[in-house]
This record gives C-alpha cells, structure tokens and sequence, in this order.
C-alpha cells in the first residue's frame, strides 16, 4: 500500500496535523496520509488500531524513518534535525529562545485549552469558552509579536513559530473571535497564507476533507 514514504496519520482540520503538513512541505518531503476522523464513528483516534500507533489517541502521528513519532512539536523538530534546509529555527540562540517562546504559547497555552476534546466537556458554553481561550493568549502573543515580527512571527523568515500560528488563527476564525484587536497577528497570517508551503497543507485542500469545504 505505501512506498516507504513516511506515513502521516492526519485529520483536515487538525491544527496540530495542519502545523506539521506544512513542515513536510516546507521541506520537500513527499508522504502518504491515512486520514483519522475525530468526528466519525464516536472518533476513530479511539480504535484499537490507532491506539497502537499513538497511544495518546491523537492527531498528528508521523511514521518515518522505521520510528513512529507523536505530538507535532516532537515531529517537526525531527524534521528540522534531520532535513536542516530550509531552517526553521534561527541560528541566533535569542531569536531561536524567542521563536520557541512563541511556539510555546501557543502549542501550550492555547490550543489545548480550546481543542475538541475540552470543547466538548464544555457543552453549550464551548463557543464562548474558545473565544475568551484564544482572545486571552492572543491579548500576549500580539504584544509579544510587536517586538519580534517582521514580514513574519520571527523577523523575514519562516520560523517553527508561524507554523503554529496560522492553524490557530484559523480555529480563532472556526469559534469567530473578533480578530480587530490583533493586527499584527491578522498582518503576519496573511503573508504566511501566500505561501504555497501553507497552501497545499490548508485544511480545504486535504484528502479527507469533505467536498463542501474544498478550496
């Protein structure tokens, strides 16, 4: 069935699955997906089949190189050790620090407070939960940006922290928070959706993603 080409076990609208599509197109490696829907069958991340490749039961999980990885920081890091061009950490050890800051606010304190599985906890109230969530982290990481953006998160370049940003802007549109606030966050989203690397991986160009949702 598949080439030897790695294997990424991804959901179309997955922001931790999206972050670590555009890093394989970033770099130029080709894969194979078997797409998990967290949605059908009471979610498929349940089964037993994919508890064997991710005991977590989450999204994304990367065969590669005869290792199974989970977690897309874990995976991209892989991914910058293994394929260094081009670089997606700065070689300065401040920017570098700061790139993982960003990274960090979002991967840690945004986007599990507002995933489905806590949205679902939530009941009626998920939607205003996942506004106040995500407002409360951009409130920072605009400030944060202030000081640190140029054309992206990080200066001119494309760093590990822009790959986490644009799928969290894109749940931030899903739960319709109000993104006036934020221009630069809005700024740095928009440059970054030109890129073709970002293109390809967009939730409405997946192999899985229903027909009504396709670009």
């Amino acid at each position: 069935m598949h080439s030897g080409r790695p294997i990424l076990y991804s959901y179309f609208r997955s922001s931790c699955s999206w972050r670590v599509r555009i890093a394989l197109a970033l770099k130029g490696i080709a894969y194979d997906v078997v797409p998990v829907n967290l949605v059908k069958d009471g979610g498929q991340q349940f089964s037993a089949e994919f508890k064997a490749v991710n005991p977590m039961q989450q999204v994304p999980a990367l065969k590669i190189d005869g290792i199974t990885l989970s977690q897309s920081l874990a995976i991209i890091n892989y991914l910058e050790d293994t394929h260094p061009t081009p670089r997606l950490l700065p070689q300065d050890p401040k920017k570098r620090a700061q790139v993982r800051m960003i990274t960090d606010h979002i991967v840690t304190g945004i986007q599990p407070l507002q995933n489905q599985g806590i949205l679902k906890q939530m009941g009626e109230k998920n939607m205003e939960w996942a506004q106040n969530c995500i407002g409360f982290g951009f409130q920072a990481l605009e400030q944060i940006l202030k000081h640190t953006a140029g054309r992206y998160c990080m200066g001119d370049e494309v760093s590990m922290a822009d790959l986490c940003l644009v799928p969290q802007v894109y749940n931030a549109e899903r739960y319709k928070v109000d993104m006036d606030p934020y221009p630069t966050i809005t700024r740095i989203n928009k440059a970054l959706l030109e890129l073709e690397a970002f293109k390809v991986s967009h939730p409405s160009r997946q192999p899985d993603t229903p027909a009504e949702l396709r670009a």
